[in-house]
């Protein structure tokens, strides 16, 4: 029996040495991970890690975290319990990811969609413009009233940011189409938002876009017999008699990199800020769009790649009819980041 006893111990200790010596990742998500979207596509990417990964590393995550102080707590307990990497997956996190940092030096903390930094914590972002931009080519084509709607999110220049993009593709094919906004201050709430796409379907938008992770703006639309724009992922089965299409993420690819990094010992904090040429953001289009409108997305999307096109290439004017960019200038990345106006054929207000 003792024999058995000290046999049994060892084994313990060997199987505590394997699991201590697995990378420890951890990622806290603001929405469910059935949101089908923004939380879904970060889920996604945890997977993503996992599967390429295998027995190297172990992850946990936490859903439904709201931002601010709340998610502090939250922050500290994976410090805490030894987690070599953080990924805090929504802006409202960034200064609890700050605050928390500070006292955990050796963690990794990666903050999505911020830009502050400190020698243990990163930011990371796509540029879903480009993406955004290629919706507003296929929404300026396929609407019929000229009234699109946008559903906004919050008025954050991530956001504000977004709607230019999109209305800038919208005015490129369609001078004559506006983007109506209307906001949500929502992220995930399927009924306010909802509600909000069926005050743009009343006053005649047939195409319907949006910025929050839920699939409702688009399940109007379709009750309307609209058109929609999705967002963050895939969600053509929730609508797919609207569907046109979505701007998407796909983080695995990120992740992989960060996590090598950090097995490496190569990792070093850093603004990321990735593009369709990473493949970070992509773009979807529905068989209910043209092949004509397909090949001109495909026109554009290739030329972005390629550095050859750029979605905030002047002259562009804003809604006083300013001239924010001239002619053949791009705004700069700094701009582009803290974007706070709309331009001159979106409809609307950004709360101050």
């Amino acid at each position: 029996m003792k024999k058995f006893l000290v046999f049994a111990l060892l084994i313990l200790v060997i199987a505590g040495l394997a699991f201590s010596a697995k990378l420890k990742v951890a990622f806290i998500y603001v929405g469910p991970i059935g949101d089908a979207g923004w939380t879904y596509a970060h889920e996604q990417g945890r997977q993503y890690i996992e599967k390429v990964f295998g027995n190297q590393i172990f992850t946990s995550f936490i859903e439904s975290v709201p931002e601010g102080a709340e998610s502090e707590s939250v922050l500290r307990n994976f410090a805490a319990r030894g987690y070599d990497i953080i990924f805090a997956t929504s802006f409202g996190y960034m200064d609890p990811v700050i605050k928390i940092s500070k006292m955990f030096p050796k963690t990794v903390f990666m903050h999505c969609s911020g830009y502050k930094t400190a020698p243990n914590v990163a930011t990371y972002f796509g540029r879903m413009y480009e993406p955004r931009f290629l919706t507003g080519l296929i929404a300026g084509i396929m609407t019929k009233s000229n009234i699109i709607g946008y559903v906004a999110a919050h008025p954050i220049p991530e956001v504000i940011r977004g709607i230019n993009a999109f209305a800038l593709g919208v005015k490129y094919v369609n001078p004559e189409a506006k983007v109506h906004v209307v906001w949500s201050n929502t992220w995930y709430d399927p009924a306010t938002e909802k509600e909000a796409a069926i005050s743009l379907l009343d006053i005649g938008a047939d195409v319907i876009a949006q910025h929050q992770d839920s699939p409702a703006p688009q399940q109007a639309a379709q009750s309307y017999g609209a058109y929609s724009i999705g967002y963050n992922s895939d969600m053509e089965a929730f609508a797919p008699k609207a569907y046109l299409g979505a701007p998407v993420w796909n983080w695995g690819p990120y992740y992989e990199k960060v996590v090598r990094d950090v097995m490496n010992g190569t990792w070093k904090s850093e603004q990321y800020w990735g593009g369709m040429a990473d493949g970070v953001v992509d773009i979807v289009v529905s068989d209910l769009v043209p092949e004509s409108v397909k090949n001109l997305v495909s026109v554009f999307k290739e030329a972005i790649i390629e550095g050859k096109f750029h979605p905030f290439t002047g002259p562009i004017y804003d809604q006083e009819g300013n001239l924010r960019v001239p002619a053949g200038e791009v705004l700069s990345d700094g701009e582009l980041l803290e974007m706070d106006w709309f331009v001159d054929n979106v409809v609307g207000t950004i709360p101050r």
